[in-house]
């Protein structure tokens, strides 16, 4: 199928197969566009699974898991329901009232742990001003990080660092501001599964890592709608 495929494109470029109108050529010449597009991506499949199945080598470079949509990863992020994922990374944070401040769509997953910075400037960038408190999970956890952001401004961190030895660091991690402010970013995990269901971001329709950026934005601008007004209702009744 790849030699024909191959075999057709190249007579359509050199002329031998053409159309008898202006819009079959047009066709021919949409087809020679898609199979030269689809040719390299098929040969990297095959490539791959030649390494897997003969060499037992699981890490090709350049991997591709869908031909379709080649930007696609794989993501292992440990869940015992979900050990593998396929799609992007998507990071998104909130303030007060559940309004997501700011979202991302990464080309390539980064470490969670180079987010935290980024993440308070994102904040500054928007509001002005650095948050007074600012809490994610345990991967987002990096001395450097935390140090970082009290520089900036924010006066309480609640990141949980797992292989905190010292008496400081388990006092600190168990004063009531820390555990509350844990109990609030585990709500907010929930919150995420809200928009996954309601505005579709478990699953992107559009094509493509344009697309892809594209509906994760409409479904963040739909969910801070909901949210806004919500928080103006519930202000005016106050």
């Amino acid at each position: 199928m790849l030699g024909q495929a191959q075999r057709f494109a190249r007579e359509v470029a050199t002329g031998v197969k053409h159309g008898t109108s202006l819009v079959e050529q047009a066709a021919l010449e949409a087809s020679q566009k898609y199979l030269e597009t689809m040719i390299p991506r098929v040969k990297q499949v095959i490539r791959q699974a030649r390494e897997r199945i003969v060499k037992g080598n699981t890490r090709v470079a350049g991997k591709i898991v869908s031909l379709f949509e080649p930007h696609t990863e794989i993501i292992r992020k440990g869940k015992a329901a979900k050990p593998t994922e396929f799609g992007k990374m998507i990071k998104i944070q909130e303030a007060e009232r559940q309004i997501i401040t700011h979202y991302a769509v990464y080309d390539q997953r980064p470490s969670d742990a180079d987010l935290l910075i980024p993440s308070l400037e994102a904040h500054h960038s928007r509001l002005g001003r650095a948050p007074r408190l600012a809490t994610a999970d345990a991967a987002f956890f990096s001395a450097r990080g935390e140090a970082a952001a009290h520089a900036m401004g924010v006066e309480r961190v609640s990141i949980p660092n797992r292989c905190a030895k010292s008496p400081q660091r388990k006092k600190l991690q168990k004063k009531r501001w820390f555990r509350n402010a844990q109990k609030w970013r585990t709500g907010s995990e929930g919150r995420i599964s809200v928009v996954k269901r309601r505005h579709g971001l478990d699953r992107c329709r559009y094509k493509g890592q344009h697309g892809m950026k594209r509906w994760v934005g409409l479904g963040v601008i739909g969910d801070n709608l909901i949210n806004i007004g919500r928080a103006l209702a519930a202000s005016a009744k106050a």
